[in-house]
């Protein structure tokens, strides 16, 4: 089954399911590989990969050996990646984007992201850390100067269209005032223990294609899961049951109703197959709104360690 699309603001299309490929905390090497393989055998056509992934070789060797088979052309996969906290400056992001294209085995992106709002220093390291183990934030940099360099790379064909991710309302809000070529994508955390409502509208009112990313509620064991958890809710579990579709579909199908695409991530062949399987049925609007009574505001990835920088976005509630 072949995902539906949605047509961004700039007339490219993107397909409301997608394969999320961060690996989490302990990746086997390879795995990566071999669920992006299995995707595209399956339908997918929307890859989500980022730099700070540490897989977008793994990523790339999939989707070109698929090329190679005449199991796809390049034209036909949708292939997201972030800019990185590290790289925010704007003498790094066109190096930071050709590293990424390299690691894929790529000549260019169909979406390039900025991953995150709060930008650190110049480091080799991820996140980087002085002595006393503390994030070494950039935080005098202007966003508006790095989007500067984001639209460099629409121009020179390298990317087809950018993008901003985990954002507050605030922040996409500047980046609109500042830009000559507008984010086409915002993506961030929704699922129904944080629907997001007011932001969602915000960005969709203003012709901003959402992405969910963590569709499932999934996340940090520092984020304190609630009790039951999403998969798990009544609610959730009795619609799954209703229309004899895993919690998991149940979840996905909350949000490509909303026109939000959503990219999960899966290694299990099974689970990767379900996740696309949502264009067959149609929730009610009285489900829906039960869905989104759910909300609690919890959020399954709260990036603590930014919090002290004064671009952290999650400071206050948007709701």
């Amino acid at each position: 089954m072949a995902a539906q699309t949605a047509t961004l603001s700039n007339g490219v299309k993107i397909p409301l399911i997608g394969l999320g490929t961060w690996p989490g905390w302990e990746p086997e090497r390879g795995a990566i590989t071999k669920s992006v393989k299995a995707a595209i055998d399956l339908g997918y056509r929307h890859i989500d990969t980022a730099f700070a992934y540490l897989i977008e070789d793994e990523v790339g060797e999939a989707i070109n050996s698929k090329i190679k088979e005449g199991k796809i052309k390049r034209e036909d996969v949708f292939v997201t990646s972030k800019l990185w906290q590290t790289c925010m400056a704007p003498e790094d992001v066109r190096p930071a984007l050709l590293n990424t294209l390299k690691d894929l085995q790529l000549d260019y992106l169909d979406l390039y992201l900025v991953h995150k709002p709060a930008p650190y220093k110049k480091s080799k390291d991820l996140i980087p850390k002085n002595d006393k183990g503390e994030v070494l934030f950039n935080d005098d940099l202007d966003h508006a100067a790095t989007w500067k360099e984001m639209e460099k790379l629409v121009d020179d064909g390298l990317v087809k269209s950018i993008g901003i991710s985990n954002c507050n309302h605030h922040q996409v809000q500047y980046y609109l005032d500042n830009c000559r070529i507008k984010p086409v994508v915002h993506q961030f955390e929704i699922h129904p223990y944080l629907t997001s409502t007011k932001l969602v509208e915000y960005c969709q009112s203003r012709g901003i294609h959402v992405t969910a990313s963590s569709p499932f509620g999934s996340g940090a064991p520092e984020a304190n899961p609630p009790d039951p958890s999403l998969m798990k809710h009544p609610k959730v579990v009795s619609l799954a049951e209703r229309y004899k579709k895993s919690t998991g579909q149940i979840l996905l199908r909350f949000l490509v109703q909303q026109g939000i695409s959503a990219v999960p991530k899966s290694v299990t062949p099974s689970r990767i197959k379900d996740n696309i399987e949502v264009f067959d049925f149609t929730l009610t609007d009285g489900e829906m709104k039960e869905l989104k009574s759910l909300n609690l505001n919890w959020r399954a990835h709260p990036h603590l360690w930014d919090r002290p920088s004064r671009h952290y976005p999650f400071n206050e509630v948007y709701d």
